[in-house]
C-alpha cells in the first residue's frame, strides 16, 4: 500500500522567520560556541582534544554538538588519513565568519563580569580587526593545506 503524501503543511526549518531565532537554535547552547572557539583560537580539530578541555564536555553532549555543527554547515568532518577511524573538524566558511560574534561576546563578558584570559582580551580591545584578521588567515591557512 502506498503512503499518500502529508497533507498536513511541513514544520519550517526554525520555530520563526527571525533571523536572531536561527542564530540561537544553531548556536544557542555554551557546548556549541566552545568548540567553535576552541577551534578558532586553539586549532583543535579532533574529538579527544575536544573532550579533554577544561569546561569538562560529557561525551555524548560532543558527539551531539559536533554532529549539530556539521548538519547546519558550521564545521565539516572528514576522515583522518592516518586514522580512518578518525573524524578530522574544521570550520568551515560559514563557521569562521562567526569569528566577529564569538569577539563581540569575549569582550561583551569582560566588559560585565570577572573574566579569566585578559592577555587575550587586551589584544581584542586594543585592535579586535586585527585579532579577527588573524583568526581568519589561520583557517584561510589551514583551508588551502586541506585542498
Amino acid at each position: 500500500m502506498a503512503l499518500k503524501p502529508s497533507t498536513k503543511r511541513r514544520k519550517a526549518k526554525w520555530r520563526s522567520e527571525c533571523p536572531l531565532n536561527a542564530s540561537v537554535e544553531m548556536l544557542g547552547d555554551r557546548w556549541s560556541l566552545l568548540i567553535i572557539r576552541d577551534m578558532m583560537l586553539r586549532d583543535f580539530r579532533t574529538y579527544k582534544e575536544f573532550l579533554e578541555n577544561y569546561e569538562g564536555i560529557a561525551t555524548n553532549i560532543l558527539a551531539d554538538r559536533l554532529r549539530k555543527l556539521v548538519a547546519y554547515g558550521i564545521i565539516t568532518a572528514e576522515a583522518d588519513p592516518s586514522d580512518g577511524r578518525k573524524l578530522i573538524y574544521s570550520l568551515t566558511k560559514k563557521g569562521i565568519d562567526l569569528a566577529p560574534v564569538l569577539t563581540e561576546m569575549v569582550l561583551w563578558a569582560a566588559a560585565h563580569e570577572e573574566t579569566g584570559n585578559q592577555a587575550l582580551v587586551q589584544l581584542m580591545r586594543q585592535d579586535k580587526e586585527k585579532v579577527i584578521g588573524e583568526v581568519r588567515k589561520r583557517w584561510a591557512d589551514q583551508h588551502s593545506l586541506q585542498t
